[in-house]
């Protein structure tokens, strides 16, 4: 608690900081003729003293004053605030919501959902449900975002699957998604599963012992995979971690080219434990969410998700925070 209560100021005065910021060259002039404004951040009242009653007071009303303004709804702005500044908004509310627990994140993910839905219904002629729904679909679900979260798009898809705003045709792909989203969710016990070494040894994940377990899939000859790779190799005393069995890495590829994976086996990082999927239940049985390949999820010593398919920077940090406890 020490640790987030010195955190969170710092993190709010960040925030606060863009909306004093003066605009580039010509931008006060162009926001003057089309109506634009800038991201409206709510202001905490000076009765909330308490760090961790700051916090939750700024979360539950981010998005009021942004949601309760008018202006162009369009492909340059959603209520007056240009398109790029609501989205660094949604990517830095993701990143607050990442400070405290998850089941307590998912309710004011579902809150934000609900404020939105509400102010498309007060003006049914507005984009503004549109918009934010390709936005925070972008931002949270899309495998390619720096800042993608399945565990807090999960109440949002939610209300896509259900919002009588929500077009019809997309419909059927936001109840997919609602469903995938639910499988292995972050706090959970990370699906067992059995693979096969290069000389035919089978092993279950469930069987390696280690403080902290990633997850990797990955595909031969993958470029994104190689970078990862050599990012992870170049985190400082991560083979005296593998050593003494704080950390381990389970490597699995879990399409049907094994020719293609043993030829390109020998490139792995020799202690690194990789294999294959030899049943195909990996994709089939939907254990987990695998949109695109490459895909990181990070275990604790019991198999609980700590995280769940995260950019390597996320997976980074925690190892690093990690050795230095």
């Amino acid at each position: 608690m020490k640790i987030r209560s010195l955190i969170l100021p710092l993190l709010l005065a960040a925030l606060l900081l863009p909306a004093c910021r003066p605009g580039g060259a010509g931008k006060p002039q162009a926001a003057a003729e089309r109506q634009l404004r800038p991201f409206p951040y709510p202001e905490i009242p000076a009765v909330y003293t308490d760090p961790d009653e700051r916090r939750d007071w700024f979360l539950d009303h981010f998005w009021d004053r942004f949601l309760a303004g008018d202006g162009p709804c369009d492909t340059g702005a959603v209520l007056g605030v240009p398109h790029g500044d609501v989205e660094q908004q949604v990517a830095t509310y993701a990143e607050l919501l990442r400070q405290i627990p998850l089941p307590q994140a998912q309710r004011k993910m579902r809150h934000f959902f609900d404020q939105v839905e509400a102010r498309q219904a007060a003006d049914t002629a507005s984009q503004v449900f549109l918009l934010m729904e390709q936005i925070v679909t972008r931002y949270l679900y899309d495998p390619n975002s720096p800042v993608r979260d399945e565990d807090l798009y999960l109440p949002y898809v939610d209300g896509l699957a259900d919002s009588p705003f929500t077009r019809e045709e997309a419909r059927p792909g936001y109840e997919y998604q609602r469903v995938m989203c639910a499988l292995a969710q972050t706090g959970s016990v990370a699906p067992d599963f059995r693979f096969t070494d290069a000389r035919g040894r089978t092993r279950r994940l469930h069987d390696v012992r280690a403080g902290t377990v990633l997850l990797f899939f990955s595909n031969p000859g993958c470029h994104a995979c190689r970078e990862i790779i050599e990012t992870l190799e170049a985190v400082p005393g991560i083979d005296g971690m593998i050593a003494r069995g704080a950390f381990a890495v389970v490597n699995v590829y879990i399409d049907e080219d094994l020719d293609a994976w043993r030829a390109y086996e020998p490139n792995y990082p020799r202690n690194w434990l990789c294999g294959y999927d030899p049943d195909g239940i990996i994709r089939s049985d939907r254990l987990y969410n695998i949109r695109a390949i490459p895909s990181l999820w990070l275990l604790d010593g019991e198999k609980r998700i700590v995280l769940k398919d995260a950019p390597v920077e996320r997976v980074v940090s925690y190892l690093q925070n990690t050795q230095n406890q």
